[in-house]
């Protein structure tokens, strides 16, 4: 009892410092960029029916994704995501904007402001996963009958192949008038790397849902709004919607790959700390 007392103060306390953290990135970006925020506010009509005016659509997501912070927060494990996202967003953004294929309206390339976007959206798409993985696992554990079990497998990794394939063929529709540019090179390679080298096909699946749920509404206040717009003019490409879901994949990948490291790392330095102490 007292265990889990503890581990439930633990985890609300992590969340809390996850969402003081969210709350204090989106001041210090309406700080630093205020022309940019006093621009977006300049839409609203004070002296009317104000509510009319405000961005629904972009509350909904704030709301959702402080909601979903909080949640199963551990700060072991969400710093990593937030490392893995910061990276991983600031390499796609660079992507995207040096090949032109899509730009923002204040025209960086890429714009430092939308960089903490990544890391926080990964978050969210990182609690969701979970929760699509507890509905998952409770699904096996109902139905312990080892054909269910081995047919729900098979489910899942024909759908893996269905999504991935899909998301290929799409992918290089897509960027095919940039194929020439050695960042699309790259993109595409690694997105290729990625699909024909599953770790696990269930949670694969799961993690590009979840990617994708989000990334949709994501794009389609972005492009909408004309925060961003690709090169086809779509409010939004329906390769934008489903590449979130690549990048959640490839977010996943990276964190599992981090915690091996670390672990070899740490099963190294116990090593030679026994070693050392014979």
């Amino acid at each position: 009892m007292s265990t889990r007392l503890f581990s439930d103060r633990h985890r609300s306390r992590d969340g809390g410092i996850l969402l003081g953290g969210f709350f204090l990135i989106v001041f210090l970006i309406a700080y630093i960029w205020w022309p940019l925020a006093k621009e977006y506010l300049a839409y609203i009509d004070w002296h009317g029916p104000w509510w009319l005016f405000l961005d629904w659509l972009l509350i909904g997501v704030f709301a959702f994704m402080s909601i979903t912070l909080v949640i199963g927060a551990n700060l072991r494990h969400d710093s990593l995501v937030v490392f893995v996202g910061l990276i991983g967003g600031l390499m796609i953004e660079a992507w995207g904007t040096q090949t032109n294929l899509w730009f923002y309206y204040t025209a960086e390339r890429p714009p430092l402001w939308i960089i903490p976007a990544w890391p926080i959206s990964a978050l969210s798409i990182d609690r969701m996963t979970k929760f699509l993985r507890f509905i998952s696992e409770r699904g096996i554990q109902r139905n312990n009958h080892r054909r269910l079990i081995n047919f729900q497998l098979k489910v899942f990794k024909l759908l893996y192949w269905l999504i991935m394939l899909g998301f290929l063929t799409l992918m290089l529709s897509f960027v095919s008038p940039t194929l020439a540019k050695p960042y699309t090179g790259f993109a595409f390679f690694l997105c290729l790397y990625l699909v024909v080298t599953p770790t696990d096909h269930r949670l694969a699946v799961l993690n590009f849902i979840s990617g994708t749920s989000l990334g949709y509404f994501l794009e389609l206040w972005g492009t909408t709004r004309e925060c961003w717009t690709y090169y086809t003019l779509q409010t939004p490409p329906l390769f934008a919607v489903f590449a979130h879901g690549l990048a959640a994949v490839a977010f996943w990948r990276a964190l599992l790959l981090m915690k091996f490291v670390a672990a070899k790392f740490a099963g190294f330095r116990l090593r030679m700390t026994t070693e050392l102490g014979d």
